[in-house]
């Protein structure tokens, strides 16, 4: 994983950059703490906030730093390490197949058709869709409460399928806790399509690949539900317009966007 971590680095300079100067550093509310500072990624649904005012971020329940502890959505806080998440790594589907975090399956789907015989991307088309390979980006988000890593990212403790819960799982252990963002619902794929749209999040540990599973944060919850409301992994819905960054008919509830940085 240390040539995905590199990446991460790098991709952290890039996206701050992003953050600091595009539209992404007009954003009047995140919230991570100040420790974490500008490193820090804020996840939002967009049920419940925008890039400008994120509302409601991903939050570990109680602030606990353990295995299966739950992620869920709570109001912006600037004080509130539950709130503190850093991209662990980051990269192209393709790495983290070569890396072992993906399955050929996942890479035949969402990365460049791979091969560890000729280290090499394939050059035809996807025989499963008859368009190029996408080779989505991908990424893991690790919980660092006041900037310090946990080694605990956000994902399932089991292949992901309708209502699995999503939680805290050891960071680099398996495809269960990397992310890839859905190429044929943004307009570009890219991790920063985070910053700027609003996108599905595929979990790279399912096996269901005609219709994936995703992020979700359960249809009718509200983030100030009592007992809190856990998020889980649901089929995609809707229909992918490829490259348009128009996630059309995608369940708003499926949808996420993200800012860097601390509350102002």
């Amino acid at each position: 994983m240390r040539h995905l971590k590199s990446k991460a680095l790098a991709g952290f300079a890039a996206l701050a950059i992003i953050g600091g100067t595009g539209a992404v550093g007009a954003s009047s509310a995140s919230a991570a703490t100040p420790s974490c500072g500008y490193s820090c990624i804020n996840l939002f649904s967009r049920d419940f906030g925008t890039h400008k005012t994120p509302g409601f971020v991903l939050d570990v329940y109680k602030q606990a730093e353990k295995v299966g502890q739950p992620v869920i959505l709570f109001r912006t806080a600037n004080s509130d390490p539950a709130e503190d998440f850093t991209v662990s790594y980051q990269g192209l589907v393709s790495d983290f197949y070569q890396a072992g975090l993906a399955s050929s399956s996942v890479d035949l789907h969402y990365g460049c058709g791979y091969s560890i015989a000729t280290a090499t991307c394939s050059t035809h088309v996807n025989p499963l869709t008859g368009l190029p390979f996408p080779d989505d980006y991908a990424f893991e988000v690790q919980y660092s409460p006041y900037g310090v890593d946990s080694g605990l990212c956000v994902g399932t403790g089991s292949t992901p399928a309708a209502g699995t819960p999503v939680a805290l799982e050891p960071c680099g252990a398996s495809a269960k806790t990397v992310w890839v963002i859905d190429q044929a619902d943004s307009s570009t794929g890219q991790l920063n399509a985070v910053l700027n749209e609003y996108v599905p999040l595929i979990n790279a540990g399912e096996t269901n690949f005609s219709n994936p599973y995703v992020l979700d944060y359960p249809a009718a919850a509200c983030p100030t539900d009592t007992p809190r409301v856990q998020f889980v992994t649901e089929t995609l819905t809707g229909f992918s317009n490829p490259g348009t960054g128009d996630p059309a008919g995608v369940n708003s509830n499926q949808l996420f966007g993200g800012v860097f940085g601390p509350l102002k």
